[in-house]
């Protein structure tokens, strides 16, 4: 094999074009370039260079890493003849996915391999911004959006946004992290004076001139004044608070401690989506996501995982679990979603009957949502009441079997008759469509508000709340009720 040489053609301007790069360019039999769309192949061809591009690998597939591959085939297959000078716009190192590929193949095959500087064109956007990257900024590929977690309190340099396809996209990204009007920087032909465009634009706007987007473009987004905080930012929070010198109660907290406040968050949130409060919802999902790094932070301490564990976790299940989007499942409906879902979570906890899949309900679930969960196993298949009135009678054998425990004195039967009447009923409720745990809140909400009509109209009437004023209760209670009526 011989020699390959990979030449950096800097940023496009003439006045980046290094002298040892510009020597071999022109003295090569045929310089390989990835493509020939870079402002100074014309200058060159002028002055002799003979090359051949590999733009209509980049038209005839769909996919980049393909067309990447392709070009490094291509430069070994050359290489076996004779020395190859392969050219790529600006740093060799920088954002060229065919160098990387030709390295590393060149390392297994031993082939000598020649790196000649040029200079990146993230040089000559830092020089047209006057920026200086000290201060902190991330250099992301536009085309992995899926891959990035934005953080708004560093600077970000966007590149390779080569069409308004991909500002489309990348606009919508911003969108979650910043405010609508933050303004961005779009840069095309950073260093080149005759083609270079600077264009400061609301976020919003950003991707409303397509002439803007080339394959020169790049979008600088400043972090703004007032950024906001991202899940990086509440993972530090933690650490910190669960430090040495952080704050002793957090540091006190184990997964043990913290399990009933995550039940608590979760039915606040609940709340809030019954009453339609936004602004409520948004504090209470924050609650529950500071138990979940919470948890992570005491469990990476620990050695046993971390955050990234869970994220992983989560996103595998949900991928595993929606083959229909992932996959190559069909599916009509929802319901077959739904009936794909189950088989699939059934075969991952090995539950290979109904009552293992009714065991599989966890018991740590308020009772009455348990109750319904479990019989709606059992009702898939056809065990159950044929109608609520055979429900009902059934309510009425159970209440009677109650009395005569209570009158037994047995207080073991009293407790399952009991528990016999409370899953009757959670029944009946799933039977009509309500949920038992819902339907009892808002009984209790009632009650509350009834109790404090009494309450108001016995301290009004001068009387006071205990056993000797239970007849005048009784009388208020019965008008809150005719109000509520009326």
């Amino acid at each position: 094999m011989h020699k390959i040489t990979i030449v950096g053609m800097g940023p496009g301007s003439e006045t980046f074009l290094t002298m040892e790069a510009y020597k071999i360019l022109l003295d090569s039999d045929c310089v390989h370039l990835r493509t020939e769309r870079h402002p100074i192949v014309q200058t060159l061809k002028d002055q002799g260079m003979v090359y051949k591009s590999y733009d209509e690998l980049y038209e005839s597939s769909e996919v980049f890493d393909d067309v990447y591959y392709s070009i490094s085939d291509s430069i070994f297959d050359h290489c076996e003849i004779k020395d190859v000078v392969y050219a790529v716009p600006g740093n060799p190192f920088v954002a060229e996915k065919t160098v990387s590929i030709i390295l590393e193949r060149a390392k297994n095959e031993g082939v000598e391999v020649k790196i000649v500087h040029g200079v990146s064109f993230i040089d000559a956007i830092l020089t047209s911004l006057r920026y200086d990257p000290v201060v902190g900024v991330s250099i992301l590929d536009a085309l992995d959006l899926d891959e990035v977690e934005v953080q708004t309190k560093q600077d970000y340099l966007w590149i390779q946004v080569y069409n308004v396809s991909i500002a489309s996209n990348l606009k919508l990204k911003l969108m979650d992290s910043y405010e609508d009007d933050h303004l961005v920087t779009i840069i095309q032909a950073a260093g080149i004076p005759e083609l270079e465009k600077i264009v400061l634009k609301p976020l919003y706007e950003m991707d409303r001139e397509p002439e803007l987007f080339n394959h020169l473009t790049s979008v600088f987004v400043e972090r703004p004044l007032n950024h906001k905080y991202g899940l990086g930012d509440l993972v530090r929070i933690m650490r910190t608070l669960r430090s040495e010198d952080g704050c002793p109660w957090d540091r006190e907290q184990t997964h043990e401690t913290l399990a009933p406040y995550l039940i608590e968050e979760a039915y606040e949130v609940r709340h809030a989506v019954i009453h339609e409060d936004d602004h409520s919802l948004v504090d209470e999902l924050g609650d529950v996501l500071l138990q979940v790094v919470f948890h992570a932070t005491i469990a990476e301490e620990d050695g046993y995982f971390e955050l990234s564990d869970i994220m992983s976790a989560i996103c595998e299940k949900m991928i595993r679990r929606h083959p229909h989007v992932f996959g190559d499942v069909d599916v009509k409906n929802s319901d077959e979603v739904l009936a794909n879902w189950q088989v699939i979570k059934d075969g991952e906890k090995s539950i290979k009957s109904i009552a293992d899949s009714m065991e599989a309900v966890t018991g740590s679930l308020p009772a009455l949502l348990r109750s319904q969960k479990v019989q709606k196993k059992a009702s898939d298949i056809g065990f159950d009441w044929k109608n609520t009135e055979s429900a009902f009678d059934k309510v009425s054998e159970e209440i009677l079997e109650l009395k005569e425990a209570i009158k037994s004195g047995d207080q073991q039967s009293v407790k399952e008759e009991m528990g016999d009447i409370l899953l009757i009923i959670s029944n009946i409720a799933k039977n009509l469509g309500l949920d038992a745990e819902l339907v009892l809140n808002d009984a209790i909400d009632k009650f509350i508000k009834r109790f404090r009509f009494v309450e108001n109209e016995i301290t009004s009437a001068g009387m006071l709340m205990n056993t000797d004023f239970v007849e005048n209760m009784e009388q208020f209670w019965q008008d809150s009720k005719k109000i509520e009526k009326s």
